[in-house]
């Protein structure tokens, strides 16, 4: 139920991205099993899915929230310390896109930026349960640079534009090494106005929300080279 609810609601170095497929039509054929009623407001698009649990930025702060879909109940919030919100460090095509939350194999990430890293995105990796971050990485990567990111592996990917047809994966930052690199590799905005990118997990896909049309992206991913 919950890769259902995860695909309704928002839905190892990648070497190529396969062209965007529509999933559009697929929405007009899916039947609302249950509709909950979130306690607090959420901002912009952030939000994830991960282990029963949906995790989102409360609007108007940095406040982050885990809500339990099977108690139905605010399970955890807490704080992103110093985090920008709110129209402050959003991406490239603004929609108060300051925290960006993420999931992928490594587990639950916050990309976002601080006043002290003066608009540099910053990835923080958070216990699913408490909310606390772990541990944070500073990028040179600027985060009103770039339109979009998302991780996968433990390493960020970012997207150069979220209006143009034919844009690029611009840059890469893996948290593994702490080391960051320009990259190229072509990715396509099918409708000219993708302002949501998420990996799935559970699929190994990415999907985004393109002009109001859902989007998912083939990965075909490469074998990390041994130092």
């Amino acid at each position: 139920m919950f890769n259902k609810i995860e695909f309704c609601l928002w839905c190892c170095g990648t070497r190529s991205l396969d062209c965007g497929s529509d999933q559009s039509q697929l929405l007009s054929h899916i039947l609302l099993s249950q509709v909950l009623l979130l306690p607090d407001p959420l901002e912009s698009t952030g939000a994830t899915m991960y282990r029963g649990s949906l995790y989102y930025q409360r609007r108007l702060s940095r406040t982050l929230i885990r809500y339990d879909l099977a108690a139905e109940h605010v399970a955890a919030r807490r704080e992103l310390p110093h985090a920008g919100f709110h129209g402050q460090f959003p991406y490239s095509w603004g929609g108060y896109t300051d925290i960006d939350l993420s999931v992928d194999e490594k587990g639950l990430w916050a990309i976002y930026s601080t006043s002290k890293a003066q608009g540099a995105i910053v990835i923080s990796k958070l216990d699913p349960h408490s909310l606390e971050v772990k541990r944070s990485w500073e990028t040179s990567i600027r985060k009103a640079s770039v339109a979009n990111s998302f991780m996968i592996c433990g390493k960020l990917y970012t997207v150069a534009s979220y209006a143009a047809r034919d844009t690029t994966i611009n840059h890469v930052y893996d948290t593994g090494t702490s080391q960051g690199k320009a990259v190229s590799i072509p990715f396509k905005n099918k409708y000219g106005y993708n302002s949501m990118i998420d990996y799935s997990l559970a699929q190994r896909k990415l999907f985004a929300w393109d002009n109001f049309h859902l989007v998912s992206y083939d990965l075909r991913l490469g074998r990390q080279q041994a130092n």
